[in-house]
């Protein structure tokens, strides 16, 4: 059997050249799973702001068509959401942090929470809005989990208002991770992008989807 190669972390642009020959040829079949906020599209101040540029779509839509590669969006964006702004129909989108799969073909995936577990989550999110949702703060409510932004609250009350929130969310059981100022509150659950990716490949490709296909995952994840 012929020895796997797997592709390095590649941290720039300028790393392409060099860390990729070997790894990809023009008769390659590539698997593309791109992550959206800080890959497919810049950061905004206001997640509700952050869009793909017009060269961004173009290259995207060519990447979709292309008979040599399988292309997935894994957003911690809620499904919806994140199919909404790539606008691209027939691919395979994870959103929720890979909580919530849907293929190409319409088929779901939806991670299922424990059922205590699903009893917290609305009580926090109220929780969270009667005390913090305030001084510019907002909650992005995922119904599945959710991200509570805090980047417009003034600097003097911002770090209080936060560890509040941390332990309102940690409080109903659910995991409180800093993201760019911001707090996500997870479910704590062994499911996350990089198992999503997994049963995303081996849903298209079988279980030996690593003799099939070359795999190139972008995104600021680890």
């Amino acid at each position: 059997m012929p020895e796997k190669r797997i592709a390095p972390v590649i941290s720039s642009l300028e790393d392409f050249e060099c860390k990729l020959p070997g790894y990809l040829n023009e008769k390659t079949k590539l698997a593309l799973l791109l992550d959206y906020d800080g890959t497919l599209a810049a950061i905004a101040d206001n997640p509700k702001n952050t869009f793909m540029n017009v060269d961004m779509e173009k290259l995207l839509n060519r990447l979709a068509l292309h008979p040599q590669i399988f292309l997935s969006i894994i957003s911690g964006r809620g499904l919806r959401d994140v199919q909404s702004r790539v606008g691209i129909k027939g691919i395979t989108y994870a959103g929720n942090h890979g909580l919530e799969i849907e293929s190409g073909n319409g088929t779901r995936h939806d991670y299922a929470l424990p059922t205590e577990l699903q009893k917290h989550y609305a009580p926090m999110v109220k929780e969270l809005m009667d005390n913090v949702q305030k001084n510019g703060a907002w909650i992005e409510d995922k119904k599945v989990s959710l991200t509570y932004h805090y980047r417009d609250v003034p600097a003097d009350i911002s770090e209080e208002q936060k560890q509040l929130a941390i332990r309102i969310v940690e409080k109903h059981g659910f995991r409180a991770n800093q993201a760019h100022e911001a707090i996500e509150a997870k479910p704590p659950v062994n499911w996350n992008k990089g198992e999503a990716a997994l049963l995303i490949l081996k849903d298209r490709f079988g279980d030996n989807w690593a003799d099939q296909i070359k795999v190139i995952f972008a995104g600021d994840d680890n």
